[in-house]
């Protein structure tokens, strides 16, 4: 930001900051003798925002705080100015506090240091990294909230955890030393830009397919047909598609065995998913499965987000099967499905290659859940469930 050399009539750099006839409307109020609620609501700001404009940029010379346009503005445009010094590079015992407790050994009782073991990153599905350094490795904003805990009356022993990040990866702004990222619970060499996560999104996700636009029905479990999948990983991407009812708790499993070529050339970048549970493998698979059942039993299917169900819409066109997503993160929103997943890793467990399992097998697997007593349907079996709602 460079410095500002605006005059008391040049407009503000963006919406963001009060401009100059603001803040003589604000004055005029002030002296009329208007509260800050008032005010905010005449200037159409937020009431904290007038309150820290009072506190901030009020005219101190006479003893008092009177508000003064001429004044305020002065202040703000002086506060503006570009680059200023980090706190850390300016406070000496504030950067000591802080660079203690990202780097600081871990103890033992009697004070003596303990060797920790190396802890090496892997370097896997992500970026730069760091290898982590064994220390005591406050993150940033457990330094930031302590501080006020050990200095309580010292106002210069203040600093927000962002002021901290800024210090370990902006440069111009390294107060703290650089190696100290490696103490950092992530290990970042380098921080993620914002406007890389923002695009992360799935862009076959439309609002109108949503669980939140999912029938009521499907919700109170009062009707069958309604059906929530996911995968299960195991080694070498390897990969099987489970689909439960809501209802009955009724399983299906999907064999997704890997392509031709998988494992036997280096990956193509955008190339053909080789290991079976790519978008066009999932779809027909679920296709194959889920039309073996009458129409009355095809309703709805709910996912989560993943890139599995990038043809979604091609599914509901060959199967008249509605598919809905849940929103990120939120597994329990297919709670049923879920919970059939940590039943199924009694037979697949994690870590283990689940491609050598054939589509007989997997049957198997799920005969075995269709046909156990299940408590939450009155000790009848999901294939008993289902069978009574055919009937």
């Amino acid at each position: 930001m460079p410095p500002t050399h605006l005059s008391k009539s040049s407009k503000p750099l963006s919406g963001r900051y009060l401009s100059f006839a603001e803040r003589e409307e604000i004055a005029i109020l002030r002296a009329r003798g208007h509260g800050v609620c008032k005010i905010a609501r005449e200037v159409r700001r937020s009431a904290s925002t007038i309150s820290r404009e009072l506190r901030r940029n009020a005219a101190t010379r006479g003893g008092g705080l009177d508000y003064r346009a001429t004044t305020a503005q002065w202040h703000a445009d002086r506060s503006a100015r570009r680059p200023k010094p980090a706190k850390l590079a300016t406070n000496e015992a504030l950067r000591r506090y802080v660079q203690d407790r990202l780097a600081g050994m871990v103890a033992a009782p009697n004070g003596v240091a303990v060797q920790g073991p190396d802890v090496t990153w892997k370097g896997r599905r992500t970026g730069r990294r760091q290898h982590r350094r064994w220390s005591t490795a406050w993150s940033p904003e457990q330094i930031a909230r302590r501080v006020r805990l050990d200095f309580p009356d010292d106002e210069a022993m203040r600093i927000s955890h962002e002021a901290i990040y800024q210090a370990l990866y902006v440069q111009g702004r390294g107060a703290l030393r650089r190696e100290l990222t490696a103490c950092l619970r992530a290990g970042r060499a380098l921080r993620v830009p914002r406007a890389r996560t923002r695009g992360r999104g799935k862009s076959f996700v439309t609002p109108e397919i949503m669980i939140s636009q999912r029938p009521a029905e499907a919700a109170d479990r009062a009707v069958p047909g309604h059906w929530e999948g996911d995968l299960i990983l195991g080694l070498g991407s390897s990969a099987i598609g489970t689909l439960v009812e809501r209802t009955t708790r009724f399983t299906m499993l999907l064999h997704l065995p890997r392509q031709t070529g998988h494992g036997c050339a280096p990956r193509t970048k955008n190339g053909p998913a080789l290991a079976g549970h790519g978008a066009e493998a999932v779809r027909d698979a679920i296709a194959r499965t889920i039309t073996t059942l009458p129409d009355q039993l095809r309703r709805s299917l709910t996912w989560d987000q993943g890139a599995e169900m990038a043809q979604h819409a091609d599914l509901r066109i060959d199967t008249g099967l509605s598919v809905y997503f849940c929103d990120p993160h939120s597994p329990w929103q297919r709670g049923t499905n879920e919970n059939t997943n940590g039943l199924l890793r009694q037979y697949f467990p994690k870590g283990t290659d689940l491609s050598v399992h054939s589509g007989d097998d997997l049957a198997a697997v799920a005969m075995a859940l269709n046909t156990r007593p299940r408590k939450t349907l009155g000790w009848k079996t999901p294939a008993e469930a289902l069978d009574q709602f055919l009937q």
